[in-house]
């Protein structure tokens, strides 16, 4: 019998001053038999740092990537279906990169592992002409000290300012300063 997934209950208070967006967020994530508490961790700062301030445009909602392989982490749809930001958690392969860019009009990856200077080394003369394509790197040893606020039911605080991020619970504040390898223009 396969291991079924961890369903976790969020709330998540975002004060992103950087971008204005002030917002309360409940959500339910479920967490894969194989996944990390830190990488569930950085898809909930994922969905904290690209949340928008309306949903003229749609929501932002967690995705299957870990059940389907033709999903993102996160994903933000309009209310046509169309896919308007497409967010990876991880070190996605080049061809998912391209195929995705020339699908969607903003496409995001957050990759927290040590070894993403060597990944995105290898990626970036491929992928640094795409105009729609943002990569962070979350410090390795940041994202690691991230899993230790997982819990089954857990409310968040995340603010950001000046391109640090806060992110803590009742008990502990966490600093995490991601650093930008590629960027793309903000949207307006």
């Amino acid at each position: 019998m396969a291991t079924k997934a961890t369903i976790y209950k969020v709330t998540i208070q975002i004060a992103d001053i950087d971008r204005g967006v002030y917002a309360d967020h409940a959500v339910t994530i479920a967490r894969h038999p194989s996944e990390t508490d830190e990488r569930l961790l950085i898809r909930l700062l994922a969905f904290a740092l690209n949340a928008p301030a309306d949903t003229d445009h749609g929501p932002l909602e967690f995705a299957k990537d870990m059940w389907d392989p033709d999903e993102p982490s996160l994903w933000q749809k309009d209310y046509t279906g169309d896919i308007v930001h497409w967010i990876e958690v991880g070190q996605p392969d080049e061809r998912r990169l391209l195929r995705m860019a020339a699908r969607v009009g903003r496409v995001s990856v957050y990759s927290y592992d040590s070894s993403t200077p060597i990944w995105w080394s290898a990626l970036a003369p491929q992928l640094t002409r795409l105009r729609n394509l943002t990569v962070w790197q979350i410090p390795a040893a940041q994202s690691a000290t991230l899993a230790a606020l997982a819990q089954r039911t857990m409310e968040l605080n995340v603010t950001v300012q000046d391109g640090t991020i806060w992110i803590g619970d009742s008990h502990r504040s966490l600093e995490v300063s991601p650093q930008r390898l590629h960027a793309a223009p903000r949207p307006a």
